[in-house]
C-alpha cells in the first residue's frame, strides 16, 4: 500500500517506506508477501471462530490486533499520524477516537442492522463501509480489518458476505469513488457479494 506519510516519523526503517516489523524484514516486496500470507491465514481463523462479537470499536481493534500482532508492535492501536491514499485524505489521527465513537454508537443504535431485508441491509452496509473507510484508524491493514468486521457483522444479521467473490481491483475503484460520494459501484459489489 502506498500512503502519503513521512516515513521518518511513521515507524518506518530510515530512508524507506518499509514499516518497522517484528521480523526485521526490510525489503518492501518480501514484507508484502509475508504480510499477505500471514493475514490471510489469520483472517480465515478469525472468521471461523471470532474471538469478539461486540461490534464496537474495541471489536474492530481486536480484529486488527489478531491479524497483525505477530508482525507489528502497533497492531490493534489507533494510528498517530495523518495519512492519505490515492487522493483520499482519511480522518485526522487526533479525531479517530471521537469519530469511531459516533460510528459504532450509530451501529449499535441500528441494532447492528439485524432484521433488515436485503436492500435496506445493503444500503446500511454501504454507509457503514464508507464511514469506516474514511475513519481508516490503523497505519496499515484497514481494508482487511474492515472486510473481516463486515463479514462478521453480516453473519450476525443473518447474511453471508463473501469477499472472495469480489474483484479486489474493482473494490478499490469502488472505494475511491465512494470516498468522493459516488457509491453506485460499491453498492453493486456488496449486493452481489451478499
Amino acid at each position: 500500500m502506498s500512503y502519503s506519510i513521512d516515513p521518518i516519523s511513521d515507524n518506518c526503517y530510515p530512508g524507506t517506506t518499509v514499516l518497522v516489523n517484528k521480523l526485521n524484514i526490510r525489503d518492501k516486496k518480501a514484507l508484502e508477501v509475508f504480510e499477505v500470507t500471514l493475514t490471510s491465514a489469520k483472517s480465515a481463523r478469525w472468521l471461523s471462530a471470532p474471538e469478539v462479537s461486540t461490534f464496537d470499536f474495541a471489536h474492530y481493534k481486536a480484529i486488527h490486533f489478531f491479524i497483525f500482532s505477530e508482525l507489528y508492535d502497533w497492531a490493534g492501536r489507533v494510528r498517530s499520524v495523518d495519512i492519505s491514499k490515492k487522493g483520499t485524505t482519511f480522518c485526522p489521527a487526533a479525531e479517530i477516537d471521537e469519530r469511531a465513537s459516533r460510528i459504532f454508537h450509530y451501529l449499535k443504535k441500528q441494532s447492528f442492522f439485524c432484521g433488515l431485508e436485503k436492500k435496506p441491509f445493503v444500503e446500511a452496509l454501504v454507509d457503514f463501509y464508507c464511514e469506516t473507510n474514511m475513519l481508516h484508524p490503523f497505519r496499515e491493514g484497514n481494508g482487511r480489518t474492515q472486510r473481516i468486521f463486515l463479514s462478521q457483522l453480516a453473519q450476525n444479521a443473518g447474511y453471508t458476505l463473501d469477499f472472495s467473490k469480489v474483484d479486489g481491483d474493482l473494490l478499490m475503484i469502488a472505494t475511491i469513488h465512494a470516498a468522493h460520494g459516488v457509491t453506485d459501484l460499491l453498492r453493486k459489489i456488496l449486493e452481489e457479494a451478499i
